[in-house]
């Protein structure tokens, strides 16, 4: 990456999350309402920056000579890139996508600010959506003891989510000799 889209890259990743929230809700919110896709939209920023920087590590990690092997056998440059480098990355790839997953899993701010507050079944991507982390946080702060059992309970099965995913990431990552 050149230095200009690497410096973004950094402080894109700085931000907190509920300012991402907060552009997603002036940018999609404002014009067409509380949604999945308003929600989509800010988490997908939040995973931009984690997915860009694994995804360059991984394709540094491709060693050159192998690059050079293929274009000396006469394998296209495009060719070369496709089935060498990113066969080479794949796993590093596939590694930032499910850390960035594990990481939007737990956010609540930019949910809350761009799809609102909703317990109901799903209604259509232009409508909010029930969410666990959001559930877990309005469960957490209410009066009720049994709101807030379930408020652990929440937090156990999102724990438990986040280390299958951690788990599935070794799995992807581990060396096979």
């Amino acid at each position: 990456l050149s230095p200009a889209v690497r410096f973004f890259n950094d402080v894109l990743n700085g931000f907190p999350s509920i300012v991402i929230g907060i552009f997603g809700y002036t940018i999609i919110v404002l014009s067409i309402g509380f949604s999945v896709i308003a929600a989509a939209f800010a988490l997908a920023i939040i995973m931009i920056p984690i997915v860009t920087r694994t995804t360059e590590e991984a394709l540094k990690l491709v060693p050159a000579t192998v690059r050079e092997a293929a274009i000396a056998l006469g394998i296209p440059r495009w060719k070369t890139i496709v089935s060498v480098v990113f066969s080479g990355a794949k796993k590093g790839i596939a590694t930032g996508i499910l850390l960035s997953l594990a990481r939007i899993a737990g956010e609540s701010a930019p949910v809350l600010v761009t799809m609102g507050y909703w317990r109901w079944w799903f209604a259509g991507l232009d409508k909010p959506v029930a969410n666990l982390a959001l559930n877990i946080y309005i469960f957490a702060i209410s009066p009720f003891e049994n709101w807030q059992a379930l408020a652990w309970g929440s937090a156990l099965v999102l724990v438990t989510l986040i280390l299958g995913i951690s788990v599935i990431v070794r799995i992807f990552t581990r060396e096979k000799y």
